[in-house]
Formats: structure tokens, sequence, C-alpha cells
């Protein structure tokens, strides 16, 4: 769900290694020539995957939602509910644009900038979110229930799930997801200094070992290696090798490998029989034409050919994905209720001035929050002082301003 800039050329397509030579200070700077072009393209994805789960959490799902519209959502929504319901799966189009950004991140960074950047990318929204909800939830008027004092406070640390914790936001298991991944790509391929070699061996082993634990069952290896999810951040960190060299013809085997694992684990858990006690039901074509749809749209940008979606609006709308994100759940519980139950607005109004309400207020966070505290903790953590100018810029990752693209030096901007 977060990327960063890439602050080092690349070498010409066809190489063998895609390793860059590190350059830095003022040297660097002065023969770096025109930045790389921006992905644009990759930002309005992220957003309509935010998008796509919020309307599954506002019309694609029964819950506590419910108890906001007054009914289920199947009646509020009687045709499209049925196509909410596969919003869900924007959290797998989020994975495998993480596994693209973070691979695009990691390249050529020392451990300590990486992690620096990832610490001030996830943590300033996300302190805001869960302060928000609980202050919301604890509100009189309020009907959704709060959680105790103790476990908001652990919710600041975004361990709370490992450690059985109630959650503030219900999105955390994501972030958990997210935290998980930074690790094993840290540990090796970051640590010891990303190479195209490295990066190849460090998806086949996860591949092979997410395999494994998954046969053998066992809670621990579960957690440690995501089988679940595996495949969409494995997939993007293969889609981010095709973006370096698009011949590499083991980059894209890791792609493909990693989306016919990743559509069975997305038709496993999400499909089910027609059944009326069943909310929703998503045949299985439906998800595999979702998760197909999803690397499809990250292999074309990766490939250069969303190189015409190049609006500057796109990095703004990519930068509230986060926040919008992190708030859009349990706030749009409580925006639905007073809007639908309290002033009687029909639901498709309700809906749209949920979700408008909800970006607005991201775009608050990232411009009173994320653009002044995120470059200063990144360059705290980093050992450098603040405005020094190097390393990603503010709220680097996709949808924020320093996602950069990998390529030759000539040409337009691209996006």
């Amino acid at each position: 769900m977060s990327g960063a800039r890439t602050t080092l050329p690349a070498p010409p397509p066809g190489t063998a290694d895609g390793a860059p030579r590190p350059r830095t200070g003022a040297v660097a700077r002065a023969g770096r020539g025109p930045s790389p072009p921006r992905l644009r393209a990759l930002d309005g994805l992220r957003l309509i995957a935010a998008l796509m789960v919020a309307l599954y959490h506002f019309g694609g799902r029964d819950g506590e939602i419910s108890r906001a519209w007054g009914t289920s959502p199947a009646e509020q929504f009687p045709l499209a509910s049925q196509v909410f319901a596969y919003g869900c799966l924007g959290v797998q189009i989020f994975f495998v644009i993480s596994g693209f950004v973070i691979c695009m991140s990691g390249w050529g960074r020392p451990l300590r900038s990486f992690f620096a950047s990832r610490v001030a990318r996830l943590y300033p929204a996300y302190w805001v979110a869960v302060a928000l909800v609980t202050a919301v939830f604890a509100l009189p008027w309020v009907v959704f229930e709060a959680v105790s004092p103790s476990d908001a406070l652990l919710n600041l640390t975004m361990l709370q799930q490992p450690l059985g914790a109630d959650r503030v936001l219900g999105v955390c298991w994501t972030l958990w997801a997210e935290l998980r991944f930074y690790a094993l790509f840290a540990l090796f391929v970051v640590l010891p200094g990303a190479s195209r070699q490295r990066v190849v061996l460090f998806c086949a082993v996860w591949t092979l070992a997410a395999a494994v634990a998954e046969a053998a069952n066992r809670r621990l290896l579960d957690i440690v290696l995501m089988p679940e999810y595996a495949p969409y951040f494995i997939g993007g960190i293969g889609l981010y090798l095709v973006h370096r060299n698009r011949r590499d013809l083991t980059a894209w085997g890791i792609v493909t490998a990693s989306y016919l694992i990743g559509q069975h684990y997305a038709v496993a858990r999400l499909w089910h029989p027609p059944n009326p006690a069943f909310f929703s039901y998503r045949p299985s074509l439906g998800i595999v034409a979702v998760i197909t749809a999803g690397f499809v749209a990250v292999g074309a940008i990766a490939l250069g050919y969303a190189r015409w979606a190049n609006w500057r609006w796109l990095t703004v709308a990519g930068a509230l994905t986060y926040p919008f994100y992190l708030i859009h759940e349990h706030l749009g519980w409580v925006v639905v209720g007073v809007l639908h139950r309290s002033l009687g607005l029909p639901a498709w109004p309700v809906l749209a001035l949920a979700i408008a309400g909800l970006l607005a207020l991201a775009w608050l966070i990232h411009r009173l929050v994320e653009r002044p505290l995120t470059p200063r903790l990144r360059d705290g953590l980093a050992g450098r002082g603040p405005g020094t100018g190097t390393g990603p810029g503010p709220g680097a990752g996709p949808g924020a301003r320093g996602l950069r693209a990998w390529g030759p030096r000539p040409g337009p901007p691209a996006g």
C-alpha cells in the first residue's frame, strides 16, 4: 500500500543485472540528468483500489454497516451490491502494487534509509487515523463500540493483531501483512544489496516456502510466509523486474506463477455456493476476472502503456489513498448513519457524500500531517538533518509525489 521514489537511473534495457551504481551528493545530482518520469498511472490505480474497498465496506457486505443503513446494503443497493461485493479484491491489487514499488524503493538503498522511508510513510497518517476513530467512537451519541484505552494505545504500534488486541481500524490487518513483507524484503534483499539475481532468488524461495507453509498447516509458518498473500507481493516484484527489462523471461515467469497462485487463493477464500444465508455470491469467474484485471493493469503500467495517464491530479489523488483507506470504514459507518438514518437522505446520495467527505478529510490529513511530518521523521530516522534534499520526497510512494520510473533518459514524461 506504499512505495518510494527511485533516485538512481537504471542500466540500459536488456542488461543481465539491474543493480544501479550508487551515486551520492552533489556529484550524483549533477550527473543525474533529467528526472525519470513519474508513474502517475500507478497513483490512479491505487485510488481505484481504495474506492473498490470502500464500496465493498459501504455496500458489498453485511455487518456494522447494516446498522448504519438500518437494513442490509443488499436492500439499499439491490443490483449494485452484487458488484460492490467484489471490492474486497482491491486489497489484492494493493499488494501487487506494493510488491512493485517496494522493490523499486529498496533497490540501491541502504537498510537504514529503507527502514526510515517505510516508517515515515506508514505511521503519521496511521496515528492520526487511530486517534480520530477512537475519539469519534467515544462520543456518547455514536452507537458503535470503542476499544479499551489500553488496546487503543497498543494500536499505535501497528502490532495489535499479532498481540491479540482489539483493532481500532478494521483495515489494519492489511498493514500487518505489509509489515511482514517489508521485513522479509529488507532482510533478504535490501540488507545484502539488491540485484536482479538476489531478487529473483528471493521470489523463487518465497514462492516455494509459502507453498510448503500452506501444506504444513503450521501457524508460525503461516504468520511469517503469508502463503495467502505472498503471490501478490511476489507478482508485483516480478512486474518491477519486467519494468526494468521487458525481455526478462525469468521475470515473466515470476509474474505468471504468482498470478496463477494468487487467483487460486482469491477463489478459495471468496467463492461459496449460492445460499440465501450468504450476503453475497461471487462466481469464481468473476473473482478470477478481477484478479486478472489487477495484474494486467499493473503490468500495463510497468510496460509503459499507461504513459498517457500523466495528469498532475493523479499525484494528488494517489496521495489521498492511504489516509482515505485508513479512515473510510469506521468513520464511514458514522457518516452513513447520520446522513441516511438521521437526515433521511437516499442511499445513493449518501454513498457519494460519504466518499467525497472522507476524501476531503484524507486530503486534510495528507496536507496537515503527512506533508510536514513525513520528511522530518524520515530524515531523523535516516540520520540526516531536515531539508538535506536526499532520499525520497514527502509521502514517497504510489500516490505521493515521489513515485518515479526507471527507464531511458530521453523522451517525454511518462505516467
